[in-house]
């Protein structure tokens, strides 16, 4: 047994080697495809600011350009006005050059007012001061200031990996709340990056056999609640980046949270043939599976090895015992998993035209003839559409009336210690009845339907609402059917 116990070990600290050689050997990949990333993203970013100094240039340059034409046609423009006004003055000059000669007074007097046209003329009124200056010194520009912010551009720091806060995390209701902080202020973190994957291995993460990662990104806040989820495997991985506008840091240490929830399919092997089940579906078929029956007659005289999904060794298999089909008027599905210990919830959707159906629990061995309900080993509510809608609990042949509606979702709470079913309506956890007994047996989930169709929601966990009713019934002493068998 000692040696055993050593062979048992190395094997096990060898698989974990191995991982962390496969896991290493990723990392020296991953470095390598990062580190071209890198560059790349590099080249771009410094072809960016190329083309970004690039554009400031050609658009300062077409400003210079557009005051030379500004300056330059003021220019152009007084220097018309001065060339006009030289013509004027010159021609008023030679006229009065000529009236010099004249000497005949009659003559002179026509030329009396030479005086008023020369103090108009446009040469004494004309501004002889450029308008604009020759200087473009108000068009230079100074780099050294971007120069020296240049030259001191780095890398910018890698944020550092964010730390998950385990105490706060919380799962229930079929979400998980993760928190997490950084292990020093740092404000230039934009956003993070959770990634989650489910696991059925406690523990690190492992680069075989895992899902992939789910992501969810821009988170701006240290917390964030995942929401909806289906538990079907049995823990989590979780981490965190947290990001600055540039550049992505490092993962957190992974955690892994336990998603504990019931998960089961319906059993079809054993349904009955007027039945059609596919995993958590089940629907009434008048045809009676026939045509499906026959088909699996031959596969099963073709095959000469069983299947594996049929292996009698399987949990699955064992729980189902080797039952022979449900016939007669038992048009019964059961679960595939059993309930043997602890706390469990599931919840079921009835198709609006469903005429008639149950929905319950029953010990592992039910015989094909029984009906939900009418044994001593199967509990259920009942719900008759037919001519007039009835809602019952029955057990043990006896049914007693519900009267409340018929809500769209039923919500079955299971308390195998404790001794207790529950039905609840699921959208307001309303409770609709509750039967309290001792199991003396492995419970498997029953379904009976005619005339419609059934959907079971499995992976869930026991709703906090539900809880929290469980305490306050509990505490009031027992409010108990008689319907219920207490043994």
């Amino acid at each position: 047994e000692t040696l055993q116990r050593i062979v048992s070990t190395l094997v096990n600290k060898n698989d974990e080697i191995h991982n962390f050689i496969d896991m290493l050997n990723h990392t020296i990949s991953n470095v390598q495809i990062n580190s071209s990333n890198a560059i790349s993203e590099l080249d771009e970013e410094f072809d960016g600011l190329y083309s970004v100094l690039h554009e400031m240039k050609g658009s300062m340059a077409n400003t210079i350009q557009q005051e030379e034409a500004r300056k330059i046609q003021a220019l152009q423009d007084q220097l018309s006005q001065c060339s006009r006004a030289l013509e004027s003055s010159e021609e008023l000059l030679e006229l009065a050059v000529q009236s010099l000669d004249i000497k005949n007074p009659v003559e002179l007097l026509e030329v009396e007012n030479i005086d008023w046209i020369v103090t108009v003329a446009s040469a004494f009124r004309l501004s002889l001061k450029p308008k604009v200056s020759d200087s473009m010194t108000h068009m230079m520009v100074d780099f050294a200031l971007e120069k020296r912010m240049l030259q001191a551009v780095k890398f910018l720091p890698v944020p550092k990996a964010p730390e998950i806060d385990v105490a706060a995390c919380l799962v229930a209701d079929n979400c998980i709340t993760i928190s997490w902080r950084m292990p020093e202020e740092d404000s230039r973190i934009d956003h993070f990056v959770l990634e989650y994957r489910k696991t059925n291995f406690d523990g690190l993460p492992r680069l075989k056999g895992e899902q992939r990662w789910e992501l969810v990104d821009y988170i701006k806040a240290t917390q964030y609640t995942l929401s909806g989820l289906k538990f079907d495997t049995k823990y989590m991985n979780l981490r965190v980046q947290a990001c600055n506008k540039a550049v992505a840091g490092e993962y957190s240490d992974p955690v892994t949270l336990e998603t504990k929830a019931f998960v089961f399919s319906l059993d079809s092997t054993s349904s009955h043939l007027n039945l059609k089940v596919e995993d958590t579906y089940v629907e009434w078929d008048p045809t009676g599976g026939k045509g499906q029956e026959k088909i699996k007659g031959k596969e099963n005289k073709n095959s000469n090895t069983a299947s594996p999904k049929r292996s009698t060794n399987s949990p699955r298999a064992l729980a189902r015992g080797g039952r022979d089909r449900f016939a007669g008027e038992s048009y019964t599905v059961l679960g595939d998993t059993a309930v043997e210990s602890g706390q469990h919830y599931w919840e079921v959707r009835a198709q609006k035209d469903c005429k008639s159906y149950s929905v319950g629990v029953t010990y592992r061995n039910p015989g094909k003839f029984d009906q939900l309900g009418k044994t001593n080993s199967s509990w259920c509510i009942h719900i008759n559409n037919w001519l007039q809608t009835t809602f019952s609990a029955k057990h043990n042949n006896k049914a007693k009336t519900l009267d409340i509606a018929v809500p769209d979702r039923i919500g079955v709470y299971c308390d195998f210690d404790g001794g207790q079913l529950s039905f609840y309506n699921a959208s307001s956890k309303a409770l609709l009845h509750t039967f309290r007994t001792k199991f003396t047996q492995p419970l498997l989930p029953g379904f009976m339907i005619w005339c419609g169709g059934l959907t079971v929601s499995t992976g869930l966990q026991v709703p906090s609402a539900v809880k929290t009713l469980q305490k306050s019934e509990n505490g009031l002493g027992g409010s108990t059917s008689s319907l219920n068998n207490v043994a």
